[in-house]
């Protein structure tokens, strides 16, 4: 695949207004009669999207939600710039879009963005297990972790700085609550000395694992894959943890996401079957978009599959500590600390057959 500077950022337009999240509406007719200066305000249908649990997310269109020049309007959950680089966010949209593997981005404001809708369906629980779509997964995944950086730096993968700052921003939330008024739910999370131990122990055993460090999407849960039934083709939105990181991460991080976000079921991990169809697929986009001999052998598959078992325990960690502090701080009607359980859990059921897997 051609590469493009991920270190240059195109100007974006900035529209100065903030929308109130819990009256959008108004705000949103403003933003549209910059950016949408043709469409009445009074044929302007709006659509909210439940599927986030970070953001408020709208459609705004006239006519049909299909047709081309739907708006979608993303505001940000609260507090969360404390742990999402907006800045890089807004970067990664425009380097996906300019490799036909993103919607374009129109504009920022205040408290949020604005972008191109991508159409199709969101994918469902049902649909990542069919064959002939999680193939196609693996294949757009792999285009997209051959787009290269253009900087001429090495690029650094995102994960233990990102699982530093979320483990600060913890000890940070612990020490400024006294202990009376913390919950008993989050009494029953594991103690920020565990945390930090389970950081560093997963640092010295994963560092030693050679994964390359590529373009990862990094939240790669059904909700953010659009499928395109007509065009037989998938694409990936919403890029708040996009950055360079580590390939098996980026693919761990999409097998833990089988198990589910509402009900966290990990029964629904994919079969080491499937990983293994799902990682023939890949490999072969993968070495196809950076120009290599196409064909995949079994030694290939199984150390990366040994590889993304391993980084799958870091997805689990990683997202752990992002829903302690999303209990702490969003206003979203979820169950956080419930999901934080269910991740951590899983990482330390799964922590000592993991680490014993041999590398070839």
């Amino acid at each position: 695949m051609d590469s493009n500077s991920v270190c240059a950022r195109d100007k974006l337009l900035h529209i100065d207004i903030h929308i109130d999240e819990n009256e959008p509406q108004r705000g949103i007719l403003d933003l549209l009669s910059r950016l949408r200066p043709h469409w009445k305000a009074q044929d302007i249908q709006m659509k909210t999207f439940t599927e986030g649990i970070t953001n408020q997310l709208l459609g705004c269109y006239v006519g049909s939600l299909q047709e081309p020049g739907c708006v979608l309007v993303r505001l940000y959950g609260r507090m969360t710039e404390l742990y999402v680089n907006r800045d890089r966010e807004v970067e990664m949209f425009q380097v996906f879009h300019t490799h036909s593997c993103g919607p374009e981005i129109y504009c920022s404001f205040q408290n949020g963005i604005c972008y191109e809708f991508v159409r199709g369906t969101v994918l469902d629980d049902e649909l990542l297990r069919q064959p002939s779509i999680y193939r196609l997964i693996a294949a757009e995944m792999g285009r997209i972790h051959s787009i290269q950086p253009k900087c001429g730096q090495p690029v650094e993968p995102l994960l233990w700085t990102k699982m530093s700052h979320f483990l600060k921003l913890v000890q940070n939330d612990i020490n400024s609550s006294p202990v009376e008024q913390r919950s008993v739910s989050l009494q029953e999370l594991p103690s920020f000395e565990t945390l930090s131990v389970e950081i560093e122990s997963l640092k010295r055993h994963l560092s030693k694992i050679d994964s390359p460090t590529v373009l990862c999407h990094n939240d790669l849960l059904t909700k953010n894959i659009i499928y395109n039934h007509k065009e037989g083709m998938v694409k990936f939105i919403d890029y708040e943890y996009a950055d360079y990181n580590y390939q098996a991460f980026d693919i761990g991080n999409h097998f833990n996401e089988f198990a589910g976000v509402n009900d966290v079921d990990y029964s629904l991990y994919p079969s080491r079957e499937l990983q293994r169809d799902w990682l023939t697929a890949y490999l072969e986009s993968y070495k196809h978009s950076t120009g290599r001999e196409v064909t995949v052998t079994e030694a290939e598959v199984s150390q990366l599959y040994i590889q993304v078992c391993k980084f799958s325990l870091a997805s689990n960690f990683f997202w752990g500590l992002w829903a302690i502090l999303q209990s702490r701080y969003s206003s979203i009607d979820f169950d956080f600390q419930r999901y934080a359980m269910a991740r951590l859990n899983y990482y330390f059921e799964k922590k000592e057959e993991y680490f014993a897997l041999k590398m070839s």
